[in-house]
């Protein structure tokens, strides 16, 4: 059995690399033209076009958002599946891409590469198990009917685009997912926080700053105030909660008492149910501000909350075992260490067992900078995603073919999900 799973891993590699030149043409054009959130028309229409021209893939495109989209394959032991076979639901796997960008950056966070390494994967996957129909029967492993499903999910950065996709019933019957985020170290798992934007507007009153300033009602110390009292209150944070914000409108000129400001924060905290503890006081301090002025308050959101990613240890140890047979290096002390922003894939590890891997891409440059950005459209970078893709396929293998494998994944979301 060992030997047999050991052949399928290393044809899912091999049709990876038949792929990579397509793969990597792929990365490029989405690298090239970055779009913000739920805008990823030339992204959507690159991806859907790769699946609709690869034979046995059926592909949805604006998959109940506009820039999302559906590419499934189905397969059975023995090839058709029989009547019997057929009574019994597959094992569905899914394979995430994002590719939505940053603003000003472009693709600072590598989601080309992240759609990449998530349709490579699939491939791969598709090209293992079609291998066994040259087998007999009694010389292929055991093994459910599968379905492959890629999905492809938008606006993550501050947009929700899985939380939607969930909500819309994207992510039923699907019984484990994967994916894969660049970074600058191979990772099976980081925490990510959970996290909460809110965009805050004052509403004062204009008058002229020198004549008759008595008159107006400021805007801009309200936001000043806000923001003032935040940094106040991150002493009285617990070590990992985070409030982070910017003033985005403060007033037209210097002789005008602004009547309309507006912050953009976000509120973080590691675990879901502190979020609305921090919101709470992060609020109160904007209020306080409005009082104090005078000022009308607006609260308005861009996106719905993003939930802790929760670990899958049965899945990670899999990972981490693929990942070293390939060449990976991983470090324990980073996992538990670190945290990372935050992702809507938490809500998505809330509701379906899966993975989330961080992958190097041959650069320590950091998430959400220029030279990250640069890193993620380099051909060094191709090697490093390839090889992610090869993981996460061998891993789907393992799933597929290991029934304790695939008990254990259940059962460490279950305790994930008591524990949350």
């Amino acid at each position: 059995m060992a030997l047999r799973l050991e052949e399928l891993k290393r044809r899912a590699g091999e049709c990876i690399e038949a792929s990579s030149e397509a793969l990597g043409a792929l990365s490029r054009e989405i690298w090239s033209r970055p779009e913000l959130a739920y805008e990823e028309r030339q992204a959507h229409g690159a991806l859907t076009r790769f699946f609709a021209g690869r034979p046995a893939w059926s592909v949805q495109p604006r998959y109940k958002l506009e820039t999302a989209f559906r590419a499934d394959w189905a397969w059975a032991p023995g090839g058709p599946p029989s009547a019997a076979a057929a009574a019994e639901p597959p094992l569905r796997l899914g394979f995430l891409c994002e590719y939505d960008a940053l603003p000003g950056i472009g693709h600072a966070c590598g989601h080309n590469l992240i759609a990449e390494v998530g349709a490579a994967a699939a491939l791969g996957l598709k090209g293992a198990l079609e291998s066994l129909a040259a087998r007999r029967p009694d010389d292929a492993p055991r093994a459910p009917a599968v379905k492959v499903t890629v999905l492809g999910t938008p606006a993550e950065e501050g947009g929700g685009g899985k939380v939607k996709l969930i909500e819309a019933g994207a992510f039923e019957n699907l019984d484990v997912v994967f994916m894969a985020h660049p970074f600058q170290e191979d990772l099976p798992y980081k925490p990510a926080l959970a996290s909460h934007h809110m965009t805050v507007k004052y509403y004062g009153k204009t008058s002229h700053a020198a004549a008759y300033p008595w008159e107006g009602i400021n805007a801009l110390d309200a936001a000043v105030l806000a923001y003032n009292s935040l940094s106040v209150l991150r002493q009285q944070m617990k070590p990992a909660w985070r409030v982070h914000g910017v003033i985005k409108q403060g007033g037209e000129i210097a002789n005008i008492i602004p009547s309309c400001t507006e912050l953009e924060f976000f509120v973080r905290t590691p675990l879901l149910k502190d979020l609305p503890i921090l919101v709470d006081k992060a609020e109160s301090c904007f209020k306080a501000a409005a009082l104090a002025t005078g000022c009308k308050i607006e609260f308005k959101s861009k996106c719905p909350d993003y939930c802790n990613v929760l670990p899958n240890k049965s899945l990670q140890q899999t990972y981490m075992e693929n990942g070293k047979s390939l060449g990976m290096e991983f470090s324990d002390k980073t996992i538990l260490s670190r945290f990372s922003g935050s992702t809507d894939f938490g809500n998505v590890s809330s509701v379906v067992p899966g993975i989330h891997a961080y992958f190097y891409i041959g650069s320590n440059a950091p998430n959400h900078t220029e030279h990250f950005t640069e890193a993620a459209g380099s051909k060094v970078a191709q090697q490093y995603a390839l090889r992610t893709a090869k993981a996460l396929a061998m891993t789907a293998i393992d799933v597929i073919f290991r029934p304790d494998l695939l008990e254990g994944v259940r059962e460490d979301f279950r305790q994930a999900k008591q524990e949350e």
